[in-house]
């Protein structure tokens, strides 16, 4: 059985937050395959605990992806004040040891240090890193020869490799939580359990939940949600936090706002990340057609479709507090629906300034007033709080692609590692597993519910 398909019977996706099956795009032919382990978001730890208690494991899930895409190099991409994840990769690699060259000593596969700057890891910003490569506009990172994957991805597909789905995952804990984590969870577990062991014991009214990172989380009021295979943090903040705040305003309110104070300074265009690499993305633009209709939007109306929803504009580039993220997502998300597809940019020419215009994560952890409280530093076992054993309700959609089809029913029992939803034919899917062993209790269009072995909810008396 070759890589691809191994990938897809575990139900293998983009672990980095978008989602994509894996297994197609392991599909593609590419020159180079890039570990991403930047680390996109300010805060999260996930990548940087993994790359350095499992770097040899990490290593591993690159050469396979490298075999099935055809890939003579493999690259790790992270950040250099990543100390001990430099350190063990290092190790693993036989980096410092009698080699020739890293080449020689990684058997094909080298370390790239970055810089701490936000979004450094943003996939088109991590392949022009690398490579020096642009990917356009409605292209993919194979059109120039890449393949990119998180590597939370990369050890699940070397866990594929051996028969083991995917069934796990680590998230941060941080924000005003007494003791910020990284902990391994089940998918499926809810929320609430996770803060409850970080410590969390005040009034769930005051505070607000952002699942994600802390620019380009969503606000959650469902401190049930589940645990999902892209899922990288949960933030608390207090309910008056200015990111609380902000996410909490309503469109007429920001439409008010851009009216009265959008001086069309461009200083979000100047910093945007995207716009720097060349891909004409115009925030300011954007606001000019919020405000005034969408004819003055002018030139160029498809860039918006370049926009990678990064939040630098709203979150540091903008002195008025407007939220110009925001109002790009609600345009494209019209394009979206009127079916428009991105057009190839032609030239492309990356910002000479680009590497200048790079904004610093302190310098953006400070602008957005986010407490640093330094998470525990080793990978957390998963622990349920005491007296406590919820459910897991596993959504049937966790990825890009059709949601996945129930092959359990309600009263089924399962193990760990059972296989309970599959792709629809001819779809872009991928597969769930159960995330512990008990009994499934509910099964709807959207999600299985699994009542763990020892729990009423799992006995023989709920038939």
């Amino acid at each position: 059985m070759d890589v691809v398909e191994q990938v897809r019977l575990a139900g293998v996706v983009g672990a980095g937050g978008a989602g994509f099956p894996t297994h197609v795009k392991l599909k593609a032919k590419a020159e180079v395959v890039i570990a991403n382990g930047a680390e996109c978001e300010p805060l999260l730890r996930v990548d940087q605990l993994l790359m350095e208690h499992r770097a040899d494991r990490l290593i591993r899930g690159l050469r396979l992806a490298m075999e099935a895409t055809g890939a003579k190099r493999g690259i790790i991409a992270t950040k250099g004040h990543y100390r001990k994840a430099v350190a063990a990769l290092e190790a693993a690699l036989g980096l410092g040891r009698a080699f020739k060259n890293d080449r020689e000593a990684g058997q094909g596969v080298t370390l790239h240090r970055m810089d701490s700057y936000y979004p450094s890891g943003d996939e088109k910003s991590v392949i022009f890193e690398v490579t020096g490569r642009v990917v356009p506009s409605g292209k993919l990172p194979a059109d120039v020869g890449c393949v990119v994957c998180n590597v939370g991805t990369l050890l699940a597909v070397a866990d594929a490799v051996e028969g083991k789905p995917v069934t796990d995952k680590a998230v941060t804990l941080c924000g005003d939580v007494p003791r910020p984590m990284t902990v391994e969870a089940p998918l499926g577990a809810p929320v609430r359990e996770l803060l409850l062991l970080a410590g969390f014991s005040g009034r769930e009214e005051d505070y607000g939940l952002i699942l994600g990172g802390p620019l380009m989380g969503r606000l959650s009021e469902d401190w049930s949600a589940p645990v999902t295979k892209t899922m990288g943090g949960v933030i608390l903040l207090k309910r008056n936090h200015p990111l609380i705040q902000k996410r909490m305003q309503n469109p007429e309110r920001q439409l008010r706002l851009a009216r009265s104070v959008c001086c069309q300074c461009s200083l979000c265009t100047q910093l945007c990340p995207r716009n720097a690499l060349g891909l004409h993305v115009e925030p300011h633009k954007a606001m000019r057609a919020y405000v005034l209709g969408r004819g003055a939007l002018l030139d160029r109306p498809l860039s918006l479709l370049a926009c990678s929803g990064c939040g630098l504009c709203t979150h540091y580039a903008c002195n008025f507090g407007l939220c110009p993220s925001e109002v790009m997502t609600m345009l494209k998300a019209e394009l979206n629906e009127a079916g428009v597809k991105p057009q190839p940019e032609d030239p492309i020419r990356p910002d000479p300034f680009l590497a200048e215009k790079r904004v610093p994560v302190k310098r953006l952890i400070a602008r957005m007033g986010l407490p640093v409280g330094e998470a525990e530093p080793s990978l957390q076992e998963w622990k349920a709080p005491k007296g406590r054993k919820a459910s897991v309700v596993l959504p049937l959609s966790q990825h890009i692609g059709k949601p996945g089809v129930s092959v359990v029913k309600e009263g089924d029992r399962v193990a760990k590692g059972d296989l309970i939803a599959e792709i629809p034919k001819g779809a872009l899917g991928a597969r769930l597993h159960a995330s512990v062993t008990g009994r499934v209790v509910r099964v709807t269009e959207e999600a299985i519910e699994i009542a763990p072995a020892g729990t009423a909810g799992a006995g023989e008396g709920c038939r």
